[in-house]
């Protein structure tokens, strides 16, 4: 322990493990520890023993739900866009070749009390039975408009530019109904809020791109991927990745302080008496509670179901997302499910959460619009978290702090905290420009 390392890793939570990666690639020296026994901190995931004793206090679960081992039930769950910015990480970092993907079945919105499937593209707005026969025909034109959209082609801007123009006045040019903004912003461009209708349109038409591309990357009915055995195969993936670069790993550390010098700066990080010295820290929100603040609650609720979804096609996996105008909330509600074809439980078993930010204190009654789509569950487990932002300068005291995870069940505001926190540590900003063919996945 007692060397001298570029950046100390506290907690193996996936961002930290991802951040471990990049840095250990770049050739810094890395050290990374955690205070658990196991990989994953909070985006741990968890067999059926060990999801009864963390919810249940006993560790003796029915045995007719099957095999305890058969479980891989993680804790964070979120689906990654296909050609988004978590899987040029992976490739960037060569990850992919420890994980085998799988596309998702099926990406769904709810509107109008029902579930629909969301429409991504010109062909599919015509299709959809979410708008009437005049709506589709304004839809099916911004559809247009956004796939034909070029940075430099003027000609694709019809008179626009995207860098001044609103979302709001982008929208407002093809008189799309508030039903239709509403499931355009919220399940295809995956904005969790409407601030978006007042900024740029820029972002809006390069997330509705994002999801339309990723879409049609694997000819499936999502644009998302998620690995086989889920999430918890990433932090160990990048533990490999970081060895084979000279990275080191410590699990079981107790304590885990870190040390800082008169001026405030980190200096290193003791556990067990050891002292590791170090120029940076990079840390999830428990390792520092000093230096984060509380912003928020989420609440959610974890399923296991031996059905899938009513109304989403048979869809062994999906995510719906409800929009948080359809359910009068502040904030958008999430459904995610996924089953045996992921290997994440035994053959004919489904695993779903519904997740929210939090406006009460009470999880039960709050989740219930989206419990209720779920139909007939075998099993139900509540559970709240607190999440944190940081609080301190990380120029003054060379600690970068990641957010905690937020309620969504998509990874797209989880990689723009870890590309931030990237830029932050190194000062430069990573070349995501990568092969997205090195990233395949399997379907059926």
């Amino acid at each position: 322990m007692d060397e001298e390392y570029d950046v100390i890793v506290l907690g193996t939570g996936l961002k930290e493990c991802i951040l471990s990666g990049l840095l250990s690639v770049d050739g810094l020296k890395v050290l990374h520890m955690d205070r658990n026994d196991y990989y994953g901190g909070e985006s741990t995931s968890l067999n059926l023993t060990q999801l009864w004793k963390r919810f249940k206090g006993n560790d003796k679960p029915p045995e007719q739900l099957g095999s305890s081992r058969e479980y891989n039930v993680d804790m964070i769950p979120k689906f990654m866009m296909a050609n988004g910015g978590l899987v040029r990480v992976l490739i960037h970092t060569d990850v992919t070749k420890y994980l085998n993907f799988k596309a998702v079945d099926g990406g769904f919105v709810y509107n109008k009390e029902k579930i629909y499937k969301v429409p991504a593209t010109d062909v599919e707005a015509l299709k959809s039975p979410l708008m009437g026969l005049f709506e589709k025909r304004r839809a099916r034109k911004f559809f247009i408009y956004v796939q034909e959209y070029e940075d430099d082609d003027p000609k694709s801007h019809e008179g626009l530019n995207l860098n001044k123009v609103t979302a709001r006045e982008i929208i407002s040019k093809y008189g799309l109904e508030d039903d239709t903004i509403d499931f355009i912003g919220h399940a295809l461009a995956l904005h969790i809020d409407d601030s978006y209708l007042d900024q740029p349109a820029m972002d809006f038409v390069k997330r509705m791109r994002l999801y339309a591309e990723s879409l049609a990357r694997f000819e499936g009915g999502s644009p998302y991927i998620y690995p086989l055995y889920g999430l918890g195969e990433l932090p160990q993936a990048f533990a490999r990745l970081s060895a084979v670069y000279g990275g080191t790993y410590m699990l079981n550390k107790p304590e885990c302080k870190v040390e800082f010098d008169s001026d405030g700066k980190v200096v290193g990080v003791t556990s067990e008496g050891e002292t590791a010295k170090c120029k940076k820290v990079v840390c999830d929100p428990s390792y520092l509670p000093d230096k984060v603040k509380q912003v928020g609650k989420v609440a959610r609720a974890i399923c296991i179901m031996s059905h899938p979804i009513p109304d989403t096609n048979n869809s062994h996996s999906c995510q719906v997302i409800l929009p948080q105008k359809q359910l009068g909330r502040k904030s958008d509600m999430y459904l995610f499910c996924c089953s045996y074809a992921h290997n994440v439980a035994p053959k004919g078993q489904y695993i779903a959460f519904v997740s929210t930010e939090a406006e009460t204190d009470n999880p039960e009654v709050e989740l219930k619009p989206g419990i209720d789509l779920l139909g007939p569950v075998d099993q139900i487990f509540f559970d709240t978290y607190d999440r944190f932002i940081p609080t301190n300068n990380h120029e003054a005291d060379n600690c970068f702090i990641s957010t905690s995870f937020d309620a969504t069940t998509h990874f797209e505001s989880t990689v723009t905290d870890v590309l931030q926190m990237y830029s932050k540590i190194t000062g430069k900003a990573l070349d995501l420009s990568v092969d997205l063919s090195a990233a395949s996945a399997a379907s059926e």
